[in-house]
């Protein structure tokens, strides 16, 4: 399924995105989250990646929680360490139906400015689509290198690791999903997309997956999430999709708000604990 034209905003950062500039992040939310790095070997030398980390007091090796990483949109990219704050951390930490009812451990790593989690390509035509032969970005790198590390803390519970994103994160999660579909309990992704040629991949891997997208998306096309739930379904996969009528690009209010699929990700568990090896 090819990415078409006027995704190059959302995944170069161009014009509208996901991705209004995020406002200052209140002191409660900047509070709640720990700030770190973390360092990735690149082909460009050593790099650090700023990640922000709410990590309940509840956390313990006897009460283990469960982990859920977020993937930010395209205006939360740079090197502020507090942009990827908006959207999910900051709703986690102020909206009832979330950190209240939910007890988990969050992370959230920024990607640096014109870069993306996910890598991609543009034919002749001007049409994108997802580089399934590309490597893995520093950015995603990143990210998976602390999902090692905390994966070893026993104060995580690795049966209930949970990956959800928006816009360009939306993006990110189906590709590392699709890395690494044993690593996670439940994938949320929201208004990005993926080639449909993975479909017959993901609909082998059983991964619970719940897709989110605005019909009236004008940023990122509502035609590849239906490509990418349609190619998973002919493959004989499951997949829960919401297609949100007269919805927009912020499909993410509906999906992270009280009637959205957050009480679905968090009732989903993997039989056995995720085997991931250290960083």
């Amino acid at each position: 399924m090819r990415l078409r034209t006027l995704l190059a905003t959302i995944l170069l950062g161009g014009g509208s995105t996901a991705a209004v500039q995020a406002a200052a992040v209140p002191p409660e939310v900047d509070e709640a989250f720990d700030r770190g790095t973390i360092e990735v070997e690149t082909d460009q030398g050593l790099r650090a990646f700023g990640y922000r980390l709410h990590r309940p007091e509840s956390a313990s090796p006897k009460t283990p929680l469960p982990l859920v990483v977020f993937l930010h949109g395209a205006g939360e990219r740079g090197d502020d360490n507090a942009r990827q704050l908006a959207h999910f951390p900051d709703r986690w930490v102020s909206e009832p139906h979330l950190a209240k009812r939910h007890d988990a451990i969050v992370l959230a790593v920024q990607c640096p400015e014109n870069e993306t989690w996910s890598p991609t390509r543009r034919n002749e035509q001007g049409e994108w689509s997802a580089d399934a032969a590309a490597p893995m970005t520093d950015s995603m790198r990143a990210v998976t290198a602390k999902i090692r590390e905390l994966a070893q803390d026993p104060s995580i519970d690795r049966s209930r690791i949970y990956l959800t994103g928006l816009s360009m994160g939306g993006f990110g999660s189906w590709d590392l999903a699709r890395r690494h579909p044993d690593w996670f309990a439940a994938v949320v992704p929201i208004c990005g997309g993926s080639d449909a040629v993975f479909g017959p991949a993901f609909a082998a891997s059983e991964i619970p997956i719940w897709n989110v997208h605005g019909a009236a998306d004008q940023v990122v096309s509502v035609d590849l999430s239906r490509a990418i739930v349609k190619s998973i379904r002919d493959a004989g996969g499951r997949i829960g999709y919401t297609e949100l009528p007269g919805v927009g690009h912020g499909s993410w209010n509906m999906a992270y708000g009280p009637g959205g699929c957050m009480t679905w990700m968090f009732a989903q568990q993997r039989p056995t604990p995720a085997e991931i090896s250290a960083p």
